[in-house]
Order: structure tokens, then sequence, then C-alpha cells
């Protein structure tokens, strides 16, 4: 950095660009979600945030990969005022709380490297480790990232074990890489240079190559609402509001709203006449939706 005029040495807060840009160096962050690109992509679109999707993980019976990976496009870290591990944290948390898969952020910087596992609304589990790789987590977050992963209780717990302890030959990074090697069993194949401990733009590089990537990138308020739509219909509640799932359990709100409703009038019993007219209303604007969504064809 060239000396201001008059060959004066540079103040300290001069030396902020140069620290800028080791940090930018040193860090980055990776977005594993259990599920299907397709999946993915509805959800993580409503972040507001420039991401490269990329599938990593086995195909499964439809075809598409059982996991996706997500790569910022962008450091956001650098220039909000917060650290890649709060950042990080966010993300999953938002991604998470609207999805029936459970999200595992993994980050790091020049000082620390970890990773934040979040599933629906349960409180986020996280673990981190020193550059060094000393570890500065507690085992029971171990655990608890075993059962809500799915992962072997016995086998897996036993592998995740050792990035638990000291071991002056393993840094974070490696750590990290560790965990990933878990993963492997239960389907996750990250493509070819996507690792925890590459600066970010080379993430972002490698993820722009990769077969199958998409960029999601924010597109309005319009499509916002139709990807949270489309991400409801996705999650867990999806076969109850669209399609034969949908039908049936409206067709029967319907079939026992009629019967109360009836009784109610007749007994003039505002209580059961209340409860016949709300099943009957919700059965009917069921069958409505599920109808409107077909004629539309959303998704």
């Amino acid at each position: 950095m060239a000396n201001p005029p008059g060959g004066s040495r540079p103040t300290p807060h001069a030396a902020a660009p140069s620290d800028a840009t080791d940090a930018e160096r040193a860090a980055g962050a990776l977005l594993l979600c259990r599920a299907e690109p397709d999946e993915v992509a509805h959800v993580a679109r409503l972040l507001r945030r420039p991401l490269v999707l990329c599938p990593a993980g086995e195909p499964g019976p439809g075809g598409a990969a059982r996991w996706s990976a997500l790569v910022p496009e962008d450091k956001p870290w650098l220039h909000g005022g917060e650290p890649v591990d709060r950042v990080l944290t966010g993300w999953a948390t938002a991604l998470a709380v609207g999805a029936s898969w459970p999200v595992l952020a993994l980050w790091w910087d020049h000082e620390r490297a970890g990773l934040v596992l979040c599933s629906g609304f349960r409180r986020p589990v996280g673990y981190e480790w020193a550059a060094d790789g000393t570890p500065l987590g507690e085992d029971e977050a171990m655990r608890t990232f075993v059962l809500r992963l799915g992962l072997d209780p016995v086998l897996d717990l036993q592998e995740l074990g050792p990035l638990t302890r000291e071991d002056p030959e393993s840094d974070a990074r490696a750590r990290l890489r560790g965990v990933l090697a878990v993963l492997a069993r239960a389907g996750l194949r990250l493509p070819a240079g996507l690792l925890p401990g590459e600066p970010a733009d080379r993430l972002r590089s490698v993820a722009a190559v990769v077969p199958g990537n998409r960029l999601l990138a924010w597109s309005g308020w319009r499509d916002a609402v139709r990807g949270e739509i489309d991400a409801v219909e996705h999650g867990a509640l999806g076969p109850w509001l669209r399609g034969p799932g949908a039908r049936f359990l409206a067709g029967a709100q319907c079939a026992v709203g009629l019967p109360l409703l009836a009784y109610g009038l007749r007994r003039r019993d505002h209580g059961w006449s209340c409860a016949g007219t709300l099943l009957v209303a919700h059965g009917l604007s069921a069958l409505a939706y599920d109808r409107m969504r077909a004629g539309r064809g959303w998704g």
C-alpha cells in the first residue's frame, strides 16, 4: 500500500484494507442440505442472497441427488459487521425453518472453523475448533448432530469422537473434512474442489462449473411468495395441501362437517353449527386451492 503524500507512515486505520484482504483469503462457507436440489431451490431463494446450488450426493430413487450444496456468491461477513459463523447460522436457521430436511453450515476463517446443524424449529447445534484444531465445543453436541442427521448412533459417533479430542497433527479444516468423511456414508458426495478450507472465491469458481449447478438470485416479491408456497408444498405438509391426499382430507372434512352443520341448525346449537361450518369451509377452500394450483400449473 502506498504511503500518503508527504512520506508519512500509514496510520493504524490505513492498514484496514490489508486486514480485509487477509480475512477474505481465509474465510469461506458451505451450506449442505439433505434434500434434492429442486427442493432446496424453492426455499433457498427466500434468503434473498445470490447462491450457487449444486448436487452433492448419491442419486435417490428418482435419479436426483439426495444432498445439495449451496455456495455463497458474495461475502457478507466482510461488510455486514458480523462474523462468518453468525451469518451462516442465520442462513441455515432460515432454510431449516421452511423445510422438512436438516441444513448443515460449515464455516472457517483465519482463527476458527466449525459447523452448525439446523433442523426445523429446534435449537441449532454447533461445534467449533481453533485454527490449530483445538476443540472448543462439547461432546454432547456431536451426539445431537448424529441423532438429528439420522446417522448411526454407534459407528458414526465413534468416528466423530476423535474430532472432539486433542490432536496436534490435525488442524481445524482437517477436522471439518473428517466430518464430511462420516457424512459420505450417509450419501454425501461433494464435487471435486468443493472442500472446507478453500477460499470463498475458489469455492464459487468450482461451483460454477459443477454439472447441474444453478444460480439462485432474488427475483422480486411475487416470485418469493410463489417460492414460499412451493417450499411448503414440497415440505412435510405438501401431500396434505395438494394432490390425492389433500383432496381426500378435504372431502372427509366436508363429509363430517355437513352432518354437524345440519345437526346444529336442527337443534339450534351454535357450537355444533360453528364446528360444522368451519369444517365445510376448510374442506371447500382446500378443494378450491388444489384446483386453482393445478389449473395454473405452478410447480
